[in-house]
């Protein structure tokens, strides 16, 4: 057995030419749509998670002082919930391991020589995944919320193109991040111990078992402006239950673009670093 270091020489790292990406998403939705019973098995799930949510927000809602906890009505929280539990499976917090497994086994050696960069290939692969997962897996939850419960309807024409818009970069921040979290496997070979982290950590912190603005305001503020975490799912529930005004909406809308490129390059800079120094052990 030999070791053999890897030299890859790059134009950029997200290299590739707009056809290619398209048809790398394109390959991410139909990979994802071959499993068929996963997609059924995980919206069922989802929506029985939903009832137990949403019957713990609203019992807070009625011991709350105005019945509005943090400025939320029972029409908002309802939706927040339901729409959080369509959205999970969109952004994709969890499950994702892929490009560590292909670290342990040094199979990211065969993506690294290939014309597209990891980062490229990978991000494409992402959104056909959360494309596929919005066409199946947002709505019934939703509906099935709507079914049993009365949701807030939006009120402003901007609402649901910035909640669109607020989805899409969500997905973009989370590849970011559980890019970024895998390939810290590049430096320690197993990486279940940040993967681990980044399961309980963003979803607590990202606003998926209770709205963040729970807590104290300075705390709240803080988590968004200096963390990516609440842009996962917190910024797109309040967008769409229209927890804030327009000029909020659509700062809390601009500050997720900060977070993508913030994430996206710290993602490309962490996979130049790694190239430096990794070693495929093979014979």
């Amino acid at each position: 057995m030999d070791a053999r270091v890897l030299t890859i020489s790059r134009n950029g790292p997200f290299r590739g030419s707009a056809t290619t990406f398209g048809a790398l998403i394109g390959s991410g939705f139909r990979r994802y749509a071959t499993y068929r019973q996963a997609t059924i098995a995980g919206t069922f799930t989802n929506t029985v998670f939903g009832f137990l949510r949403c019957y713990v927000l609203l019992a807070v809602a009625a011991g709350a002082a105005g019945h509005t906890p943090a400025g939320y009505d029972a029409e908002q929280l309802a939706t927040y919930v339901w729409v959080g539990q369509g959205l999970l499976s969109v952004i994709g917090i969890w499950g994702w391991t892929e490009l560590a497994d292909r670290i342990r086994t040094g199979d990211i050696a065969a993506d690294l020589l290939r014309p597209v960069s990891p980062v490229t290939s990978y991000l494409a692969a992402d959104l056909g995944r959360a494309l596929h997962a919005m066409l199946t897996r947002f709505g019934p939850p939703v509906l099935v919320g709507a079914i049993f419960f009365p949701l807030h309807t939006p009120t402003r024409w901007q609402t649901v193109p910035l909640f669109t818009l607020s989805v899409l970069f969500a997905v973009m921040i989370c590849f970011g991040c559980r890019y970024v979290v895998n390939a810290a496997a590049y430096w320690l070979q197993d990486a279940r111990g940040p993967i681990m982290v980044w399961t309980l950590g963003s979803g607590v912190l990202g606003g998926l078992y209770f709205p963040l603005r729970l807590l104290p305001a300075e705390i709240t503020v803080a988590l968004t402006v200096f963390t990516p975490l609440p842009s996962l799912l917190q910024t797109p529930l309040d967008v769409i239950s229209e927890r804030d005004g327009p000029a909020l909406q659509a700062g809390l809308v601009g500050l997720q673009a900060v977070w993508v490129v913030l994430m996206l390059a710290l993602a490309a800079f962490v996979q130049r670093r790694a190239e430096r120094r990794l070693v495929v052990q093979g014979g």
